[in-house]
């Protein structure tokens, strides 16, 4: 652990490790931002890749540097990520304000999409963000009744009203709640409802959707959670949800609240079997570029 610390003990090295969690970037590129001489940056980026911090990959003449794989060095990321939290400094800001220049320079002259060919999820665009592909995709869905258990403040609630006959949104807290009314006031076909994901309020075999979006993360019962919106599901409707892969960074989220530490594919087909379920789809389908790489599995399944 000493070691580590002596790594990220340095100044510059922080800078470094701030900006390839934004971009993955070149040492002239890095040199511009920063305003330090290349070799300086060249020598710290040669200490945290033999770290295995950071990676680098040649595409042509060009070698792009960026933040490795959590799973490669578990220890040395979550330190980094505490290193990150606390790291609120003008000179890490003023590199952050220089940054989307230096990443026009390298457009310059290029067609965008070739700039970042490959890898173009990672990268920001005028207008082409997940929220906006979100609210396109969702135009093609026709839902019927849906529920949205542990739905928080009712985003979803707010994004699907036109695709669903009616949406019901449920949540344990009544701040939560009474925010999510303020939400959806403009739609008629959504409400909200003050309860818990293990003792919903509603008769069997209402629903033709379900949405559990990170709710079980949430839940001490996963089981009884699953078996309820089972229950609540017409025949031949469909349970729909994300959570997070099983994980060991307790400490990482305390402050929200979760009661467990995530489920593997394996364990989350078995729940849903266990509750009556056909599990068509459960696997990681994302993983979080912001350390500690969360996994994400998305789950699918349908009532017989």
């Amino acid at each position: 652990m000493g070691r580590h610390c002596s790594l990220l003990g340095d100044a510059t090295r922080l800078r470094l490790l701030a900006l390839l969690e934004t971009e993955e970037l070149t040492v002239a590129e890095l040199a511009q931002v920063t305003r330090l001489a290349q070799p300086r940056v060249s020598t710290h980026l040669a200490r945290l890749r033999e770290a295995g911090l950071v990676v680098d990959r040649r595409d042509g003449v060009s070698v792009y540097y960026r933040l490795g794989n959590p799973e490669e060095n578990p220890e040395l990321h979550q330190l980094w990520a505490l290193f990150r939290d606390d790291l609120d400094d003008a000179i890490v800001a003023a590199d952050a304000e220089r940054l989307p220049g230096i990443m026009a320079q390298r457009a310059t002259g290029r067609n965008w999409p070739d700039t970042v060919a490959g890898d173009m999820e990672r990268h920001y665009s005028p207008g082409r963000t997940w929220e906006a592909t979100a609210r396109a995709l969702v135009q093609l869905l026709s839902l019927g009744r849906v529920l949205d258990i542990a739905s928080g403040d009712g985003v979803m609630g707010e994004l699907l009203a036109r695709q669903a006959r009616s949406i019901d949104c449920i949540d344990v807290s009544e701040k939560v709640v009474a925010a999510g009314r303020e939400r959806v006031k403009p739609f008629d076909n959504v409400a909200f409802h003050l309860g818990d994901m293990h003792a919903l309020p509603f008769e069997d075999n209402r629903f033709d959707s379900v949405l559990m979006m990170h709710a079980l993360t949430y839940s001490e019962r996963p089981q009884q959670a699953l078996a309820e919106a089972a229950r609540t599901l017409k025949s031949g409707g469909r349970l729909v949800g994300a959570t997070l892969r099983k994980h060991r960074h307790s400490a990482h989220v305390k402050n929200f609240g979760h009661a467990n530490n995530g489920f593997t594919p394996k364990q989350l087909t078995a729940l849903l079997d266990k509750a009556g379920l056909q599990t068509e789809l459960c696997d990681v389908t994302s993983i979080e570029r912001r350390t500690p790489n969360f996994e994400i599995i998305t789950f699918l399944a349908e009532k017989s």
